[in-house]
């Protein structure tokens, strides 16, 4: 029996690794995003390649009410979800607390914590009807080790970490798994967004290192919800082989 995966944020990144993986897997897909060419270049090209249903949605999952129109009208043959991954999230801005913008804390804490909620509180229900279904959260290091000039972000994915723990207590009663994925240095847009395009900012955190691609966590993502029924992935810390913990990094000049 087909599965189908919700992917959030899929227009880039590991969501966009991860719709390409799981699409050569076979799932069924609904995946959103704000970008509406992205996803519908994407989604065209899955269905082609893949011949699997594609269903994409793009709205902000920053606003509740969108959350809300978006999953709560989808189609009866749509509705039964086996895998929520909830991917979309950002940094924005790497300074001093005392020197942050107010926005991009806003940006930060709406997308990473109440977007997360939003539509976790939505797929959640149907599946505890269902009684089955299993929740990916990507999470970051930066959630159990906070670093200077990142203390909103952090917190943010410190609240990741805590809901993801919590939400494994929550619905541990209904058979359904819980997994928080906690990946260190991953090139995606994730620097450029966070330095607001400053493309030499964003190139230089990875300078000297080789760090992980999306594709690295989309292939974890497929690992923890190819496991046994009894089996759960509680928590998965992922670092390139250059990078101890968020504070240490090695780096090499290039050759």
């Amino acid at each position: 029996m087909k599965k189908r995966a919700l992917i959030t944020g899929a227009t880039s990144g590991i969501g966009e690794a991860t719709a390409r993986l799981f699409a050569g897997e076979g799932y069924d897909l609904i995946i959103t995003g704000r970008r509406i060419e992205r996803l519908k270049n994407l989604k065209a090209e899955l269905e082609a390649r893949w011949g699997i249903d594609v269903l994409a949605l793009n709205f902000d999952i920053r606003d509740r009410f969108q959350c809300e129109a978006a999953l709560g009208s989808l189609p009866d043959d749509r509705r039964d979800i086996d895998i929520l991954v909830n991917n979309a999230g950002l940094a924005a801005g790497l300074e001093h607390l005392d020197e942050g913008d107010t926005n991009d804390w806003e940006a930060m804490i709406d997308t990473n914590v109440k977007g997360l909620l939003f539509v976790t509180r939505l797929v959640a229900r149907s599946m505890v009807e269902r009684g089955c279904g299993h929740i990916v959260n990507l999470g970051s290091i930066a959630g159990t080790q906070p670093y200077e000039n990142g203390a909103v972000y952090c917190a943010s994915k410190h609240a990741v970490h805590a809901i993801s723990q919590s939400l494994r207590m929550d619905l541990l009663s209904h058979g359904i798994k819980v997994t928080e994925i906690r990946p260190g240095m991953v090139e995606t847009e994730f620097s450029t967004v966070r330095f607001h395009g400053d493309r030499e900012r964003a190139d230089a955190v990875y300078r000297g290192v080789e760090p992980l691609r999306g594709e690295d966590i989309a292939e974890a993502i497929l690992w923890v919800v190819s496991q046994p029924a009894h089996v759960n992935i509680d928590d998965l810390v992922i670092t390139p082989v250059a990078q101890a913990n968020a504070y240490l990094t090695c780096r090499r000049p290039a050759k």
